[in-house]
């Protein structure tokens, strides 16, 4: 194998849950040139990592014929399918890549010539484990542990304190990332707890910034304003490697299930994620992968609707109090 293509063109997290399959693939075929075909949006996540190609153009996706010739152009030998749907299916059959591995379980499964017969939905095993799956169609497995790294730039190492400095933090401050939002992907943990433990952080000394993107800009507000005490909003304008940057900065990241928990961890800050009770959306499929973490998961036997009962908006996450998260804060802290 020469020339390889793996296929994620969804969200932050699912990108960097993907990176040890290219890793993976770097390893057992050093000769050969491994390319994702990612959204623009994550594309910067990569740099250093994989080749790009890019799945869309101003958020909607290239037209058809456009992807199809950049992909035949390419001349790829295989092609893993981390993220599949049936359009990305059609035009990796179109584009004639001799090996295309990808699920065993959709209804356009016929369009893979290597399937892979695993259920995801299910959660046994963490997303990163399921992507590291995709070798057995290249007649490879791995059995090491995944991890994930971004690789972070002088210049963008540079962005970050600039960042720090136009929010009046010295690079010597120690800094704490609260990041509320989670882009509807998870059952989140109430605002105000989250201004309840930006009081509690910054009572201890440091200097506490809740992050969030431009369409989280009333919700990030919102937990500034409520925790006062000098606790800053920053809506980012970053690109993502950027933003990565400005996190790897801080001593510890805080923040529901989402995308820039994962590139927390993929950028070495101790993380606290909060996970509802749901298999689907559970840290054993999503989980940060570092070793520096502490997740809370609220006990499903107290929640009305993991007992087949009415959901009543996010009480389990009441489950997680301020003064857990605080004393997990301060071990991970001391700990780094």
């Amino acid at each position: 194998m020469q020339n390889i293509l793996v296929v994620r063109t969804d969200r932050i997290g699912d990108v960097i849950l993907t990176l040890p399959t290219v890793e993976a693939l770097k390893s057992i075929f050093p000769n050969a040139r491994v390319t994702m075909l990612v959204s623009s949006y994550t594309s910067t996540l990569v740099e250093g990592i994989a080749g790009t190609l890019l799945y869309n153009r101003d958020s909607e996706p290239k037209p058809f014929f456009e992807m199809l010739r950049e992909i035949r152009n390419a001349h790829f030998d295989a092609v893993l399918v981390a993220f599949p749907c049936f359009r990305t299916a059609l035009l990796l059959w179109l584009a004639r890549i001799p090996v295309r591995v990808g699920t065993g379980y959709r209804w356009y499964s016929f369009l893979f010539n290597k399937k892979i017969y695993e259920h995801r939905k299910t959660a046994e095993k963490h997303e990163a484990e399921y992507n590291l799956s995709l070798l057995k169609g290249l007649g490879h497995t791995v059995s090491s542990k995944p991890e994930a790294k971004i690789i972070i730039s002088l210049q963008e190492k540079k962005t970050a304190s600039d960042v720090r400095q136009s929010l009046g933090i010295s690079d010597a401050d120690r800094l704490v990332l609260l990041h509320p939002g989670s882009g509807s992907s998870a059952r989140d943990w109430k605002p105000e707890r989250f201004a309840q433990l930006a009081v509690e952080l910054t009572n201890l000394g440091y200097q506490v910034v809740i992050t969030g993107g431009k369409t989280e800009e009333a919700l990030v507000n919102r937990v500034a304003h409520e925790a006062e005490n000098g606790v800053k909003p920053f809506i980012s304008t970053l690109n993502l490697k950027e933003f990565a940057a400005f996190i790897q900065t801080a001593k510890l990241f805080v923040a529901n299930s989402t995308g820039p928990l994962h590139i927390a961890a993929a950028v070495g800050t101790p993380v606290i994620g909060f996970y509802p009770p749901v298999r689907v959306m559970s840290p054993k499929r999503w989980g940060p992968l570092t070793d520096k973490k502490a997740i809370f998961i609220p006990d499903p036997v107290r929640c009305p609707r993991c007992k087949g009962g009415e959901c009543q908006g996010n009480d389990c996450m009441d489950q997680i109090s301020v003064h857990q998260v605080l004393e997990a804060a301060a071990e991970l802290i001391l700990g780094a």
